[in-house]
């Protein structure tokens, strides 16, 4: 014979906390960076990167240049001349990043 327990537990949540569901906070999350655009300054501050090596390592190696330049259709608006300067969307370049790890620093 098979018994059951039934416990309710109280769990304080401090008064500056809010529970929210996981689905939830992933949501918030990337609503933060919706139509918000990283210059290069702010991808090296996001990346803990130079712009030498974002250069080398990602935005003008073939294998990613072709998906990320907008003149593609992509995310990211490559300087065309003097004066002019990097552009990223903030969403879709978070999300690349993510995606890629493994095809950036793997070998």
């Amino acid at each position: 014979m098979e018994q059951q327990l039934s416990v309710n537990l109280t769990i304080p949540i401090p008064e500056d906390s809010v529970l929210i569901r996981k689905v939830e906070l992933e949501e918030l999350r990337s609503r933060e960076l919706v139509g918000l655009y990283w210059s290069m300054k702010d991808l090296e501050s996001r990346t803990g990167k130079k712009s030498e090596w974002l250069k080398e390592n990602i935005l003008f190696q073939q294998k990613f240049k072709n998906e990320l330049d907008s003149q593609n259709g992509g995310f990211v608006y490559y300087p065309k001349g003097k004066g002019q300067t990097w552009s990223f969307q903030a969403s879709k370049m978070a999300v690349f990043l993510d995606k890629n790890f493994h095809r950036v620093f793997g070998s």
